[in-house]
């Protein structure tokens, strides 16, 4: 981590150890339970369940495991049909493609940038009239009959709470289990009611670059406690209940480990505490960037808090600024930025798959980086980005000039 007494690179969203991660693990290693099962385990799954306030917790070793695991319980298999967002990671949308079934694209709305419910719901009607061939040309999509999808993966993009009041009540009235992936989004909510809990199923990331980590794992929530009781079943591989192994399902090794637990413990206690670092980095970035007209930041509406995980920027499309360029040039200066990710519906691997929605994914990929948000970030270290960031614009704008 860079700040103004060193001179070491600025990382996008590094690890911050709260100090008290060793003791947790010294105590896997003092029990000798370092596999996945030991007594951190069973303290962090109740410190995730007392923060976020679902009835029921397991810790996965990933994020994607615990989507993986909530598809399955949703009912999902081959043939079926799952709408997705497309502005995300691609761990958002690739189980729906393990479990043999069909992902359908939706765009964001502008107020979040995350799932839009209009299109959302015209996606919905089509699967149901069997219109989906007019959305894509595959023939894994013209062989599946009309159905009602199985399910919904909203995602909290950044941090953002997405318009779950509007989703849930799309969900319910069409029978579709919604599925929450708030990876980026602990410490997020609605009107004081967290991220991960408005849906059946929610799950969180802990890998090396969110806002708390355990380096690598996650966490599937519910307050649906026999569904939950499948999940613990399916993440140890499915072993039945006899004194012998014998298994008569597929199962999966997705549980977290004692160790990785220990650091989650950890840095649950301090989960509050970053939340308030990342989003001083927000404000103090709006600060410093006001006189610079051509930036805009993404706020949060009426009743919704952001862990802003990241701090995000869009630049004014008529300005011709490229993402990519400025990434390349900070990056030579030892600060690490990124474009905002890539819509799942432009990605090679899902390109030719239905998408509904009005292309604004499309537009927030083209004009949007993702500037430095580690919690242990100062004043001084953001004033030097801030910096950095109007220099390279400014040579990227008159090169551009000169081309043209």
């Amino acid at each position: 981590m860079k700040n103004a007494k060193n001179s070491s690179k600025i990382y996008l969203s590094p690890p911050h150890m709260s100090g008290n991660e060793l003791k947790y693990i010294g105590d896997a290693f003092k029990t000798n339970f370092i596999a996945p099962i030991g007594e951190n385990i069973t303290l962090f799954e109740k410190s995730i369940k007392e923060y976020v306030g679902t009835s029921e917790v397991l810790a996965t070793n990933s994020g994607t495991a615990a989507i993986h695991l909530a598809l399955i319980l949703a009912g999902v298999g081959p043939g079926d049909l799952v709408i997705c967002q497309s502005f995300t990671f691609a761990a958002s949308a690739n189980p729906i493609k393990y479990l043999g079934a069909s992902p359908i694209f939706i765009d964001s709305e502008e107020e979040t940038w995350n799932m839009d419910p209009d299109s959302l719901e015209e996606a919905i009607e089509a699967s149901i009239k069997g219109n989906l061939e007019k959305y894509s040309e595959l023939d894994e999509i013209k062989n599946i009959n009309p159905q009602i999808p199985k399910a919904i993966i909203v995602v909290h993009l950044y941090g953002m709470p997405a318009k779950m009041d509007k989703i849930n009540q799309i969900g319910e009235k069409y029978g579709i289990k919604i599925i929450e992936d708030s990876a980026e989004a602990i410490g997020s909510s609605i009107y004081g009611k967290q991220c991960g809990t408005f849906g059946d199923f929610g799950i969180f990331s802990f890998n090396g670059n969110k806002i708390i980590t355990t380096s690598g794992g996650g966490a599937l929530v519910s307050n649906d406690s026999s569904a939950m009781d499948e999940a613990r079943c399916l993440s140890t591989q499915a072993r039945d209940n006899y004194i012998h192994y014998q298994h008569s399902k597929i199962g999966y090794n997705y549980k977290i480990t004692n160790i990785t637990a220990g650091i989650g413990i950890a840095q649950m206690e301090v989960l509050n505490d970053r939340v308030a670092s990342r989003r001083n980095n927000f404000d103090t970035y709006k600060y410093l960037l006001k006189e610079e007209n051509y930036i805009k930041f993404l706020e949060e509406p009426h009743g919704y808090k952001s862990n802003r995980w990241l701090t995000t920027i869009v630049f004014d499309d008529a300005m011709g600024i490229v993402p990519n360029d400025l990434v390349a040039s900070l990056n030579e200066r030892g600060i690490e930025t990124r474009p905002l990710w890539k819509p799942m519906h432009m990605q090679p691997i899902y390109k030719n798959y239905p998408y509904f929605g009005k292309n604004l994914s499309e537009k927030l990929f083209r004009n949007g980086l993702c500037l430095p948000s580690g919690s242990a970030l100062d004043q001084e270290t953001i004033t030097l980005i801030c910096s950095a960031l109007k220099e390279v614009i400014k040579k990227s704008l008159l090169a551009n000039a000169v081309l043209k």
